[in-house]
């Protein structure tokens, strides 16, 4: 399966508490539902494409409570989102569960980066990852995501988790595609395309 991590990001690139005050006010983060302004049908269209390619979930444990204290009690069938998270296999990395509730759910306990590797060498599309911002920095460390997805919203948060911490392994990104919503929020996915390649714009001193 490929890897892709669909996140929303203030222009900053903050990732934190998007959704509501509540969500994760962790660190006394106090902006929390900077993204709700902005949704708009076109959000939702987004969204809806890519939860479509979905064979399985990989969530960190704050995104998959939150997921699951909301998304098992929508029960309308025509709900594309929350038919796709209900059905679908979840994995959730985590050092505290004991165990999980929610149809379909396997707790990795153990070695994170192993089980990730693990999973990705099984047959499929995407195994898809949602917020979880502590289990990003893992898998960006380890250089296991294949694919961003990337909404950005026109909004200077100033602090808050950010999805590239400074444990990011330096990476080129293949640009595959950009759209906008009519709220102005700008969508990028980008692909894993190997290191960086660098150069310099400094005159050659031979020549100067």
């Amino acid at each position: 399966m490929k890897l892709t991590v669909t996140t929303f990001l203030s222009l900053d690139g903050v990732m934190q508490g998007p959704g509501g005050p509540e969500e994760d006010p962790s660190d006394g983060f106090d902006l929390g539902g900077w993204l709700v302004p902005f949704a708009d049908e076109d959000m939702g269209r987004h969204v809806v494409e890519w939860m479509a390619t979905a064979d399985a979930l990989l969530l960190g444990r704050t995104t998959y409570e939150i997921f699951a204290a909301h998304w098992p009690r929508v029960t309308d069938e025509h709900d594309p989102v929350a038919a796709a998270l209900n059905t679908l296999p979840k994995y959730v990395a985590t050092r505290t569960l004991e165990s999980a509730a929610w149809e379909g759910t396997t707790l990795l306990t153990g070695d994170v980066v192993e089980q990730v590797r693990e999973l990705k060498s099984r047959p499929g599309r995407d195994l898809q990852v949602h917020g979880s911002a502590g289990l990003l920095q893992t898998l960006v460390a380890h250089d296991l995501v294949d694919e961003y997805r990337l909404f950005v919203y026109p909004v200077v948060l100033g602090r808050g988790k950010r999805l590239f911490g400074a444990g990011a392994v330096p990476a080129t990104m293949r640009h595959v595609a950009t759209r906008t919503t009519g709220a102005g929020v700008t969508v990028h996915t980008y692909e894993r395309a190997g290191d960086p390649v660098f150069g310099s714009f400094a005159l050659d001193p031979e020549r100067s």
